[in-house]
C-alpha cells in the first residue's frame, strides 16, 4: 500500500531526537533519561488516584488481585508469564549489559539488580491498579464481565488509560500529557537500545570507532538504517508487517534461545565460581550464595524447558485472529527471528578464529587483569 507520510514524519522526528540525545554517549543520555524515566511516574499516579474513584473500580481491581489459581496447572501461562519477565526486565537484548559496562569497576551491581527487580514489579503492580480500575468502570458501565471488555495486548493501555484521562478535569490537558507520555516511554526504549548495539559495535571493532567522530557516524548510519526499515511498517499494510516483527523478530521464542547459551556460557564456559568471584572482588562481599546454583542449574533448565514448550505450542502468525499469513510471510519471520538465534554461530566462529586450544585460551584469559570501567 501507500506510504503514510504523516506517520512517517513522526517517524523521522522520532530517530532525529534519538541521534541528538545519544550522540554525546551515555552522560548526555542520563541527562535527558532523568526527565523521560521520572514523568510517566508522576502520569501514573495521576491516573491510579483517577480510577480507584471511579464506580466500578472495586470490581476491577477484586478481579486484577484475585487470579484463577487454577490456571497455575496450566504450561501456557507460565510461558507467558517467563516471556513477560523477559521484556519487562530487558534480558538478553544486551541493554543492560550495555549501560552496566559503562559503570565503575566497584560499583555495587547486586545492588542495583535487586532495586531493579523490585522497581520493574512493583511499576507493573502498581500500573496493574490503575488499568483494572478503569476496566471495573467500563464493566459496570457496559453491562459485560470484565474478562470482556477488553482483550489483553498492547492496545489495553490505550483503551483504559484514555477513558481514565477523559474522566479528569481539564480533559484535554491531561490527554496531551498521557500521549506524550507513551511517546517518552517510546524514546526511552529507543534510546537504550540504540545505545546497546553502538556500544556492541564500538567494543568489538574499537580501531575503527573508537576514533574522533567515528561514533557519532555510526549512531547516525544506525538511526538512518532504522528510519528506512521502519517506511516498510507505515504503509497501508504495514501493521501486517509490524505484526511478523513483532511475533518472531522480537518474540520470547529467541530471546529465550539466547538466554540458554548466554546462561550456559557464563556458568559453564567462562565458570560460575570464577563469575561469582569477580562480583565479590567489585561489591566487596560475597553475595547471596544460592545465586550460583541458579546460574548453574535452574536458570539453565528452566529457560530450556520454556523454550521447547514454546516450540511445541508452537502456531502459525494470524493477524487479529481472521488474516492467517501465507507461507512464505511465516518463512520470512523465521528469517527474522534467525538475525537474534544465529548468536551462538558466532560464538563458535570467534572461538575458531583463535589460537591455540581452548584450555590454552582459557589460561590466558584467566590470567589478564579486570579492567576498570569509566
Amino acid at each position: 500500500g501507500a506510504l503514510r507520510w504523516e506517520l512517517a514524519l513522526c517517524l523521522l522526528l522520532a530517530w532525529v531526537i534519538c541521534y541528538f540525545c545519544i550522540w554525546k554517549g551515555v552522560k548526555s543520555t542520563g541527562k535527558v533519561v532523568y526527565f523521560t524515566a521520572t514523568f510517566p511516574y508522576l502520569m501514573l499516579v495521576v491516573l491510579l488516584i483517577r480510577g480507584v474513584t471511579l464506580p466500578g473500580a472495586a470490581q476491577g481491581i477484586q478481579f486484577y488481585l484475585y487470579p484463577n489459581l487454577t490456571r497455575l496447572w496450566d504450561p501456557q501461562v507460565w510461558m507467558d508469564a517467563g516471556t513477560q519477565i523477559f521484556f519487562s526486565f530487558a534480558i538478553c537484548l544486551g541493554c543492560l549489559t550495555a549501560l552496566g559496562s559503562y559503570n565503575k569497576y566497584h560499583n555495587n551491581c547486586y545492588r542495583d539488580c535487586i532495586a531493579l527487580c523490585f522497581l520493574n514489579s512493583g511499576t507493573s503492580f502498581v500500573a496493574g491498579f490503575a488499568i483494572f480500575s478503569v476496566l471495573g468502570f467500563m464493566s459496570q458501565e457496559q453491562g459485560v464481565p470484565i474478562s470482556e471488555v477488553a482483550e489483553s495486548g498492547p492496545g489495553l493501555a490505550f483503551i483504559a488509560y484514555p477513558r481514565a484521562v477523559v474522566m479528569l478535569p481539564f480533559s484535554p490537558l491531561w490527554a496531551c500529557c498521557f500521549f506524550f507520555m507513551v511517546v517518552l516511554l517510546g524514546l526511552d526504549s529507543q534510546f537504550v537500545c540504540v545505545e546497546s548495539l553502538v556500544t556492541a559495535l564500538v567494543d568489538m571493532y574499537p580501531r575503527v570507532f573508537r576514533k574522533k567522530n567515528r561514533r557519532e557516524l555510526l549512531i547516525l548510519g544506525v538511526s538512518v538504517t532504522s528510519f528506512f526499515v521502519g517506511l516498510v511498517m507505515l504503509t497501508e499494510g504495514g501493521m501486517y508487517v509490524f505484526q511478523l516483527f513483532d511475533y518472531y523478530a522480537a518474540s520470547g521464542m529467541c530471546l529465550l534461545f539466547v538466554a540458554i547459551f548466554e546462561s550456559l556460557c557464563v556458568a559453564w564456559v567462562y565458570g560460575a565460581r570464577r563469575f561469582y568471584d569477580n562480583i565479590e572482588d567489585m561489591i566487596g562481599y560475597r553475595p547471596w550464595p544460592l545465586i550460583k546454583y541458579c546460574w548453574l542449574f535452574l536458570t539453565p533448565a528452566v529457560c530450556t524447558a520454556t523454550f521447547l514448550f514454546s516450540l511445541i505450542k508452537y502456531t502459525p502468525l494470524t493477524y487479529n485472529k481472521k488474516y492467517t499469513y501465507p507461507w512464505w510471510g511465516d518463512a520470512l519471520g523465521w528469517f527474522l527471528a534467525l538475525s537474534s538465534m544465529d548468536i551462538p554461530a558466532w560464538i563458535f566462529y570467534k572461538l575458531s578464529t583463535l589460537n591455540g586450544s581452548f584450555r590454552e585460551v582459557g589460561v590466558r584469559r584467566e590470567g589478564q587483569e579486570p579492567k576498570t570501567m569509566t
